[in-house]
């Protein structure tokens, strides 16, 4: 399938969240009696959302904050937290800088070398609030701090990139064997990004304990129009969904797939359980709670990438605490407040019970959806850009 392009080529229709809408089933349910935990590398989750990687979301304060409250805060190895002993004030400069000046700094800030005892002494940080400890670092360097950080009492390993695959070809280097990184390390192994069957399927063959779905949707990611690649989010979700669902089929182990970034609302979130998800993994909701390091600003983590910067700093503003933004009671419209929620009442008005349930409701294509009959909503919109 697929639409002829020009020299003996098919390009295939990919969908992304705008592109579609749930359709509601035969029964509705009272949104309080629906089940919204997941399981995650072998953690149960009271909700079934993590926090991004970020270094304006998650510090170790906001991650025992979030792991209180049911889901899991990812610690950023590579970031300011590991580099600096006093991060607070380096995120204060990222802050303040003008923004033409804002990624020339941060590329500056990055080039600082990060420290093995601060990445002990943060986790240290984490798992003094009792809470699931997840941490995160690119794959070259994913052997020697995932010791480190297991060593410490991390709980879960999350190796990520811009793109991932099973099989990394390099002459300059010895590249990260996935397979027996799982072998070696005792804890689980979370990897990601991807965004084809293929490739889910191949890593989900190496051992880990879960899979991040998405190349470039994220707000404060630029590596879509910097690298021209990537794949909408909705038929990524599926596609490795599918893979997941026949490795399961074949070997009778789960293992939960994760959508990472480009959800803007609650209704985005909702979508990607449809599309198969069973977890998400949000950044710029959180960046707006009161408890974010990033006071309501957010940056990309490969803004720092000294030769082809993949991300930039966006100003979201703070909205509320971090218990609103994911329990409510809401006190915006737009569906950025009271997440958990709205994801209990869209699976009670599908009649689904379970997240796994909701990964098979129906989807329809409608491109309209958010635009019918909106009109006085797009005007409010516009008004307000304009302000």
């Amino acid at each position: 399938m697929g639409v002829w392009i020009g020299r003996g080529r098919k390009a295939r229709s990919c969908y992304g969240f705008d592109d579609i809408s749930l359709v509601p089933g035969d029964i509705t349910l009272n949104p309080a009696e629906v089940d919204v935990s997941t399981k995650i590398a072998g953690f149960e989750l009271k909700m079934p959302i993590l926090a991004a990687a970020m270094d304006g979301v998650v510090d170790p304060g906001f991650a025992g904050e979030f792991g209180k409250l049911g889901g899991i805060a990812v610690l950023n190895l590579m970031g300011v937290y590991t580099r600096y002993e006093n991060p607070y004030e380096v995120i204060g400069n990222i802050i303040s800088s003008p923004v033409e000046k804002a990624t020339s700094l941060i590329q500056e800030i990055y080039k600082e070398p990060v420290k093995e005892e601060l990445i002990a002494h943060r986790v240290a940080e984490c798992k003094k609030n009792n809470i699931i400890c997840a941490v995160s670092s690119i794959p070259q360097w994913a052997l020697k701090y995932g010791n480190i950080a297991q060593e410490a009492g991390a709980d879960i390993f999350i190796v990520q990139s811009t793109v991932t695959t099973a099989k990394h070809i390099s002459k300059s280097y010895n590249p990260l064997d996935i397979k027996s990184f799982c072998s070696v390390l005792k804890i689980p192994v979370i990897v990601g990004n991807c965004v084809t069957y293929k490739v889910a399927y191949e890593l989900l063959e190496t051992g880990i304990s879960g899979l991040l779905v998405g190349i470039g949707p994220g707000a404060a990611c630029t590596s879509r129009e910097v690298l021209g690649i990537g794949i909408p989010q909705v038929t990524a979700t599926v596609d490795c969904a599918a893979a997941r669902d026949l490795y399961y089929k074949k070997t009778g182990r789960y293992i939960p797939i994760i959508t990472d970034g480009g959800m803007i609302t609650s209704g985005d979130i909702c979508k990607a359980f449809a599309c198969g998800a069973d977890a998400v993994m949000v950044g710029s909701a959180f960046v707006r709670a009161k408890e974010a390091p990033g006071k309501g600003y957010h940056w990309g983590m490969s803004t720092s990438d000294e030769n082809l910067p993949r991300g930039t700093r966006v100003y979201l503003g703070t909205s509320g605490a971090l218990k609103e933004i994911l329990y409510g009671p809401a006190k915006t419209d737009d569906g950025t407040q009271n997440l958990v929620g709205a994801i209990k009442l869209s699976m009670a008005s599908l009649g689904t019970a379970t997240l796994r349930e909701m990964q098979l409701i129906d989807i329809a294509i409608a491109p309209a959806i958010k635009t019918e009959g909106k009109v006085y909503q797009i005007a409010k919109k516009n008004l307000s850009n304009k302000k």
